[in-house]
């Protein structure tokens, strides 16, 4: 019988990342990780430190997995955290450290087991961005641009990695309630306080409102189950409509509506 197929998910110690393993277990041997693993651990997943900011660490996570599995068909790029606050609040410190997560922890990644997947001829690595990568979000402005960044990067993979029969893909999910990092700048610019608070209030509602990890990990095992998945898979229905509304509307009327919807007038 042929084992299992084997799946690696970045930030599995909790909501989304732990979700995703949990589901991709049912049918994969998943290696799951966070930076300090600390039981209980995701049903099923066996867990792995992991900083992706780190180029040893991505290096000894992956031959890890490849020394205990053989293989390794599924790379789930789930490893992020949110930086809040404007612009001008955040420290060139603060950004370049929000890009070292979201981004280039997402290119560490990547590199790392392409490698084995070339040489497999297979495998699949999926990105979980956000509805933030195509409509940014208000006073996010790093974490928008660090997911833009993301598109970009897993779009141009694509073409690359075409001939070699790896298959990439992107996630973008739009609110989710889930604990996730949010972490503010260490100053705040007062000048700025009444507008920051109405969109972070804003973002907080639609979050209460918003389904559970659940559905983007149910969403992520159909996408490695497919032999040809799409490039940007949307989850749930407020990122579907954003992105529709963004496409239908001229650039003036969508501004409009988010600084009405974020009340920033």
């Amino acid at each position: 019988m042929r084992n299992k197929p084997v799946a690696l998910v970045t930030g599995a110690s909790s909501g989304i990342g732990a979700a995703i393993a949990q589901r991709l277990a049912r049918n994969h041997r998943v290696f799951g990780t966070s930076r300090n693993p600390v039981a209980p651990f995701p049903e099923g997943v066996e867990m792995l430190p992991l900083d992706v900011g780190s180029d040893e660490s991505v290096r000894k996570c992956v031959g890890h997995v490849l020394d205990a599995a053989g293989s390794l068909d599924v790379l789930v790029n789930n490893a992020g955290y949110l930086l809040a606050g404007g612009v001008e609040e955040a420290t060139i410190a603060e950004a370049k450290a929000q890009f070292e997560t979201n981004f280039f922890g997402v290119a560490r990644m990547a590199k790392a087991v392409l490698p084995v997947m070339r040489k497999q001829k297979a495998g699949h690595i999926l990105t979980i961005s956000s509805l933030a990568g195509i409509v940014p979000v208000p006073f996010w402005a790093y974490y928008n641009a660090s997911k833009f960044a993301v598109e970009g990067l897993i779009e141009t993979l694509r073409y690359e990695v075409k001939p070699f029969d790896i298959r990439v893909s992107l996630v973008e999910p739009g609110a989710i309630k889930t604990p996730f990092f949010a972490r503010p700048p260490a100053a705040s610019i007062p000048e700025y306080s009444r507008w920051r608070e109405r969109a972070l209030n804003a973002m907080k509602k639609f979050e209460d409102k918003a389904p559970g990890p659940e559905l983007v990990a149910d969403r992520v095992a159909k996408i490695v189950a497919q032999k040809n998945p799409s490039l940007r898979n949307v989850v749930t229905m407020d990122a579907t409509l954003f992105c529709f509304l963004r496409w239908l509307l001229p650039a003036r009327w969508n501004e409009m509506g988010v600084r009405k919807g974020f009340k920033l007038d």
